[in-house]
C-alpha cells in the first residue's frame, strides 16, 4: 500500500502549480506518492487535458487546440506533453499560458524521451480525478467533452470512455490476435481522445508486471493505448464505453480540405505525420495485442456494444410537408 504523507507536508510539497514552459517528466518520481498530490484532494468535478505532441509541423494547430480546451468550463488545466527532444525552446515558447479569467493554465512539459509511455505518467500538475488524453490533431467541443465526462462519472470512473473505437479479434488459422474494426462491437478506445481516472495513470506506470509490455511500446513506438485498455479492463472487469459527439479529426487521411494553414483552408500534410499513416500499422497493433496477452498471461479485453448518445428523442418517422422526418421534429 502506498504511504500517504500528512496534509501539512503535502502543503509544503505541492504548492499551487503555475504553468512552466520547460518543466520535465521524472520517471524516478512518478511512482513515489510523496511527489504527487494526495488522491483525496483531487477535484471530482473538473478534468485535466493531456495533449501529446511531437511534430513541429503541427505546432500551429496544437497552439489553437490547447487554447480551445483551456477556455472550456470543465477544464482545470491543460498539459502539453512534448516528446520531440530536438525541438528548439523558442518554437514552444508561445504555447504556455498562465490562464486568466475564464481560461485554464496551459503548461508545456518537455519529455526526457519520445516514449509514448510518458503520456500516462502520473504528474504533480494533475489535480483532478479524471484526465482527458488526446492527440494534437483532435478537437472536441465543450458539449461533447462535458457529455463524455458525465458518462465517465456515471460509471464510477472505472471504465475508459472514448470517441474512437477499435476491436481485438482472433485469427484462428494463425492463432494470433488481430486489430480490427467491427460495426457491432469494440474492445478498445483510442488515445486520439480518451477519458480515464487518474488512478489508472499510476497503475499503468507503476505496476511492475507491465515493464516488459512498456518496453514493447518503446521498441515499436506504438500501442500504448492498447496497453492502457488492457490495464483498465483487468481492473474493472468491463469493456470501454464509446460515446457520440462532435469531434474534429484533423489527422484523418480522409481530410481533403477545410482546415487552416495554406490560405485555402488546409493543414498541409498534417495527416501524413501520424503513427497510423505508417506502413504495416494495423498488423503491428495486432502483434502488440498478441504480445501483451503472452506477457501478462491473460486476455482481459472485453467487448462492448453500442454507443452512448446524448439525445433520447423519438425514432419514429412521420410525413410532414411532403417529407419524412422524425415525428417529434417541430416545423
Amino acid at each position: 500500500m502506498w504511504w500517504k504523507p500528512p496534509r501539512f507536508l503535502l502543503l509544503l510539497l505541492f504548492p499551487l502549480v503555475s504553468p512552466l514552459l520547460f518543466s520535465s517528466d521524472s520517471y524516478s518520481d512518478a511512482c513515489d506518492p510523496r511527489s504527487l498530490p494526495d488522491p483525496l484532494t483531487l477535484r471530482p468535478d473538473r478534468l485535466t487535458v493531456l495533449i501529446n505532441g511531437y511534430s513541429e509541423a503541427r505546432l500551429p494547430l496544437l497552439h489553437s487546440l490547447a487554447a480551445s480546451y483551456a477556455v472550456q468550463p470543465l477544464v482545470a488545466a491543460v498539459l502539453v506533453l512534448w516528446g520531440n527532444t530536438s525541438t528548439p525552446a523558442a518554437a514552444l515558447a508561445s504555447l504556455a499560458s498562465d490562464g486568466g479569467v475564464g481560461s485554464a493554465p496551459i503548461s508545456v512539459i518537455r519529455q526526457s524521451s519520445a516514449s509514448l509511455n510518458a503520456r500516462f505518467l502520473p504528474r504533480a500538475g494533475i489535480r483532478t480525478r479524471a484526465v482527458a488524453v488526446c492527440d494534437d490533431d483532435v478537437e472536441v467541443d465543450a458539449r461533447t467533452l462535458a457529455f463524455a465526462f458525465s458518462v465517465w462519472d456515471s460509471r464510477g470512473g472505472a471504465s475508459l470512455v472514448g470517441l474512437f473505437a477499435r476491436s481485438h479479434d482472433l485469427d484462428l488459422e494463425q492463432r494470433r490476435w488481430i486489430y480490427a474494426m467491427h460495426p457491432d462491437r469494440y474492445s478498445i478506445v483510442l488515445t486520439k481522445f480518451m477519458i480515464l481516472g487518474t488512478d489508472y495513470l499510476r497503475r499503468y506506470s507503476c505496476w511492475g508486471r507491465l515493464s516488459e509490455a512498456q518496453q514493447l511500446v518503446d521498441r515499436e513506438r506504438n500501442c500504448e493505448d492498447i496497453l492502457m485498455n488492457f490495464v483498465a479492463a483487468k481492473e474493472s472487469g468491463a469493456g470501454p464505453v464509446l460515446v457520440g459527439g462532435r469531434v474534429r479529426d484533423w489527422g484523418d487521411p480522409r481530410n481533403n480540405g477545410g482546415g487552416v494553414g495554406d490560405g485555402g483552408g488546409r493543414v498541409v500534410g498534417i495527416e501524413r505525420v501520424g503513427l497510423s499513416a505508417r506502413s504495416g500499422h494495423r498488423k503491428k497493433r495486432g502483434d502488440c495485442i498478441t504480445e501483451f496477452h503472452r506477457m501478462l498471461g491473460e486476455m482481459p479485453l472485453k467487448y462492448s456494444y453500442g454507443k452512448v448518445v446524448e439525445g433520447v428523442g423519438e425514432q419514429g418517422l412521420c410525413e410532414k410537408g411532403g417529407k419524412l422526418v422524425l415525428c417529434d421534429h417541430q416545423d
